[in-house]
This record gives C-alpha cells, sequence and structure tokens, in this order.
C-alpha cells in the first residue's frame, strides 16, 4: 500500500485511497487498483498513438476509468491555464464597449462599484492572480518581490471614480483593497466600504462606538491571521490597539472601515455594478452583494472590466478585457468629464492622520507617506521616528510588501515544505 501512495499520486487521489479505508471490499479493491493504475496511465497517454507499445496499448483497454480520469484531468488543466490568461480587447472592440459602458453609465439611477487588486497596480502595487501576483508568485514557491507602500499614490483609476462620485454617477463603492488609495484620492468615507480593511488605520474596539486612528504608515507590521494587535494603544482608554485587516479564512465584524451595512444597503439598490480590476472569487462569495434575491429579470445590470475570466463572465451584460486606467480614461471621455489629477496638498490623509504619542515614535519602521511639497518641516511623529533619548536613530525604514497578504499562504508553504524534507 505504501507504494501505492508515492510522489505519482494526487492530493485527491491520496483522499481517495483514505475514503477506500473506511468503506466495504467491495468498493475498496477498485479503488485502489485505479489508484495504483493512474501514474502508469498518466505516462503512456503522454506518449504519442504511435509510440505507445502493444503492451501499453492493452494496459489502456483494461483500464478505461482510469484512462477517463486522466484525460478528463487534462482537459480541467488547460482550461485553468487558460483562464489565468490575460487578454486583452483590440482598440476598436475596446472603444466599442466603453460607448456601451458609457450609455449605461448615463442611464443608471444607482451605480455601484467593486473594486481589487487590478486598479492599484499602476501603483506598483501586486495583485494577487495576476501573472506576477503575490498568490501567483506564492504557488510557484518565488519570494515576494516587495513595495513600498509609503510611496503608493492614488492611480487614474482612483481618481476617475471619485469624480463621477462628485457628478453623482457612482453612488458606493465595495473595494477589496486595503492600500487606503480610495479614501487618499478624495472619496468620502460614508461612500465606502473597505470589506477587508484599511493598512493605514487602527482602532480601539474597547471604546463605543470604535475609535479610529489614522496613521501616515502600514500599521499591519506586527499583524497577521488572527493576531491582530499593533503595539500601540488607545489614548482615550488606554486598550490595545488593532489593526482592521480581514485575512482569509476570518470574518469581519468591525462596523468602520468594513462598512458592510453600507455595501449590503447600495447592492440593494443598484442597477448598475462596474466590477474593476477584481478576480471576483472571492467577492461571488458574497451574496449580499449580487441582489441573488431579486428575480433574475431584476437583478442589476453587470459590467466586468478584467484582464483575466472571472467566474461571473457569464453573467455579465458585457465583458471588457483591458487595464482599468485605459478604460476609465476612455470612459471619462465618452462622459465628456475631466479626470481630476491626484494633488498631494489636498490628500485628505495629512490632516486626518493621528500623531503617535512621544512614546510610540519607535513603535513601526515602516515607510512614512511622504508629506507635500512645503511641508517637509512637519513634527517628527508625522514623519519619521525621533532619535532616542541616548542620541542613536531608529532604525532605518524597511521596504514592505504589506501585512495583509502572504502570511496564511506563506505559512502553509513552510510546514508542507518541513513536512516533505
Amino acid at each position: 500500500m505504501e507504494a501505492d501512495t508515492g510522489a505519482g499520486v494526487s492530493r485527491a487521489e491520496k483522499k481517495a485511497l483514505d475514503k477506500a479505508k473506511i468503506v466495504g471490499p467491495a468498493v475498496r479493491g477498485p479503488v485502489v487498483e485505479l489508484c495504483a493504475v493512474l501514474p502508469q496511465v498518466t505516462r503512456i497517454l503522454k506518449k504519442a498513438e504511435d509510440e505507445r507499445t502493444e503492451e501499453e496499448a492493452r494496459t489502456l483497454l483494461r483500464h478505461p476509468s482510469a484512462v477517463e480520469q486522466v484525460r478528463g484531468r487534462s482537459v480541467r488543466s488547460g482550461q485553468q491555464r487558460r483562464r489565468r490568461e490575460e487578454v486583452c480587447d483590440g482598440v476598436e472592440e475596446l472603444r466599442t464597449k466603453v460607448s456601451q459602458l458609457a450609455a449605461a453609465v448615463r442611464c443608471a439611477q444607482h451605480l455601484v462599484v467593486y473594486t481589487g487588486a487590478g486598479i492599484s497596480t499602476a501603483a506598483s502595487i501586486p495583485d494577487y492572480r495576476g501573472p506576477n501576483g503575490v498568490w501567483t508568485q506564492l504557488q510557484k514557491g518565488q519570494a515576494v518581490s516587495s513595495s513600498d507602500l509609503g510611496r503608493a499614490e492614488p492611480t487614474l483609476t482612483h481618481m476617475c471614480i471619485k469624480a463621477l462620485h462628485q457628478q453623482n454617477l457612482v453612488k458606493h463603492v465595495v473595494s477589496q483593497n486595503c492600500d487606503g488609495l480610495h479614501l487618499r484620492s478624495g472619496l468620502p468615507q460614508h461612500a465606502l466600504s473597505e470589506l477587508h480593511g484599511n493598512m493605514l488605520i487602527e482602532v480601539c474596539a474597547s471604546c463605543i462606538p470604535a475609535r479610529e486612528y489614522v496613521r501616515m504608515f502600514d500599521v499591519t507590521e506586527r499583524t497577521a491571521l488572527r493576531r491582530h494587535a499593533t503595539g500601540r494603544r488607545c489614548g482615550r482608554c488606554g486598550a490595545e490597539l488593532r489593526d482592521t485587516i480581514v485575512h482569509f479564512g476570518e470574518r469581519g465584524t468591525l462596523e468602520q472601515p468594513l462598512n458592510w451595512s453600507g455595501a449590503a444597503a447600495a447592492a440593494g439598490s443598484a442597477d448598475l455594478i462596474l466590477c474593476l480590476g477584481s478576480s471576483l472569487k472571492v467577492l461571488k462569495k458574497y451574496a449580499c452583494l449580487w441582489s441573488m434575491n431579486r428575480p433574475a429579470k431584476r437583478r442589476p445590470l453587470l459590467f466586468i472590466v478584467n484582464l483575466q475570466w472571472t467566474p461571473k463572465d457569464d453573467l455579465a451584460t458585457l465583458k471588457i478585457n483591458g487595464r482599468c486606467d485605459e478604460v476609465m480614461e476612455l470612459l471619462m471621455e465618452e462622459l465628456d468629464l475631466q479626470i481630476p489629477p491626484y494633488n498631494k496638498a489636498e490628500d485628505p490623509i495629512f490632516h486626518q492622520a493621528t500623531p503617535l504619542r512621544p512614546e510610540e515614535e519607535l513603535s513601526h519602521t515602516r515607510c512614512l507617506i511622504a508629506p507635500p511639497a512645503g511641508q517637509e518641516d512637519q513634527p517628527p511623529d508625522a514623519q519619521g521616528s525621533a532619535p532616542d533619548a541616548q542620541g542613536h536613530a531608529p532604525p532605518a525604514p524597511q521596504p514592505v510588501q504589506g501585512g495583509w497578504f502572504g502570511r496564511g499562504f506563506s505559512k502553509g508553504r513552510k510546514r508542507k515544505k518541513r513536512k516533505t524534507v
């Protein structure tokens, strides 16, 4: 039996073997035989038909179930590869599709925008499932490249969304992103639901209502899955502060910045949903965002902008295969609206941020968001940590990867690696 569960047996096949140990002998025999022959059948089917020996041909005839399973697996693998490919519409096709989107936006009474990591890649923040995404690199066993999130700024797409909200064309934004760029673009917090948290916000859950502290740096340096304490304390009650990030496998319970009530209310009133830069593999699981309680004909129109396949493509009114910045620039042109440039001097974070107390000045090593030109003479706690009592300079800020992604996945990979050694 040990020989049957070698490296050539997949995880599904090992589970089948475990199940075979539980079921009766009448079922156990065929299952074990199938698992034993699958690696051999796989090797044979990789050969061209005219290169197979007579014995190999007889083996395929004796095990039709194994042949069917291997071929089915190959079809599914090919389908998964095609779904991971990035596809771009041609110039004329892209313009035609954006014109249809613009017409829908003009007619919409309640447009809601769902955003994913794809709208922030232009700010050098990696996405998750793209060719160079965080999950993609980790699955290949590659290290995730560092990103200086203190230097990231709202992209053209962020600014377009803000402008559309100012024109009352967008009613609400539901975002999976934790980078804080929607708020930094000037989008008001009441019009935003950050379902997975915000890396620039830590909260005191002991205060009622929860007290928010906006910071000039990524607060997730010490946090991870089910470990949310940031190491700082509430200035009002003294309780420990926590980050707002919702990791994979967790359920968000904070009212803000998650704002689930706002997201559900907006989705319930929506007549048009525009999805930008999201694979929708997570958002699809949130039934309240898709008006599934309505009859099919009364559900909102669905427009998707993404380079890769999404599980909602078949239900979409229109799928636009393009980069978010390019699509949004064309959309604003169709709507005859100006795209406001990002102006750091007007970035809300510089007046919303809570300065660190003197005893907290060495509580982080993350890069701070650089102040606007002409405001570099801010206090040390707004720009960086001051020297300690002995005159020693604090540790230099390090390039960071972002505490909200990769932690749980990396731990799983480490455990798996130790097991196979």
